[in-house]
């Protein structure tokens, strides 16, 4: 957060999970979206979770950290043994695609075919696990992925508040916003471009 935070003082956290609820809590109302109190719940355990690079990146044939293309996870539910390790590999394909697309949306957002890629394949993957057959206290998180893949581009925006919440410094920062409108048809984005005196016009359209 960039242009938000410049001003701002270091804060020392003591419980990651209460600073990333606080921040989920003001993102959604800034942007006026509604989840259930279990979606909530879920991506901010989300966000907790991947504040340590370990549980983000795996060890590739070389030793060395790396992030799994979203391409292997999805082949990798496929061939999955039985279905409690597919929906495993599922559930983790949805949780990194959500972060990366919205918390680290400063590195892949560069390249919007990025974002949209990654809204594309965790949204679906989100749905194939709404899909699955829950029993008992189960059926409630067949309902947090079921909201989590209507709302994926929705919840994307709110991410990048928390993790980018830049107004634009520059050129390139105005045209990296509307390649993530154009892209993914982003409502942050296009208001920012607004805030900015910049009409966004799709594909065939004529500025008014």
């Amino acid at each position: 957060m960039q242009g938000e935070r410049r001003d701002a003082k270091l804060l020392a956290v003591s419980d990651v999970r209460e600073f990333f609820r606080e921040a989920l809590h003001l993102a959604l109302g800034h942007q006026h979206l509604r989840v259930r109190d279990h979606t909530e719940h879920y991506v901010v355990n989300l966000l907790a979770m991947f504040a340590r690079s370990e549980a983000l990146f795996e060890a590739g044939p070389d030793g060395h950290a790396r992030l799994k293309p979203l391409a292997l996870m999805l082949a990798d539910a496929v061939e999955a043994p039985d279905d409690r390790h597919r929906y495993r590999t599922l559930q983790r394909l949805g949780d990194v695609a959500l972060f990366i697309a919205g918390f680290l949306a400063g590195g892949c957002a560069q390249r919007a075919v990025d974002v949209d890629y990654h809204i594309a394949m965790g949204g679906r993957a989100y749905g194939a696990l709404a899909q699955a057959p829950h029993h008992g206290p189960r059926r409630a998180l067949a309902e947090v992925f079921a909201e989590l893949e209507d709302k994926f581009q929705p919840l994307v925006d709110v991410l990048h508040e928390i993790g980018d919440g830049a107004q634009p410094d520059s050129p390139r920062d105005l045209l990296r916003l509307y390649e993530l409108w154009h892209k993914t048809g982003s409502r942050r984005a296009h208001r920012l471009l607004l805030e900015q005196g910049v009409q966004p016009v799709a594909s065939g359209q004529r500025p008014h």
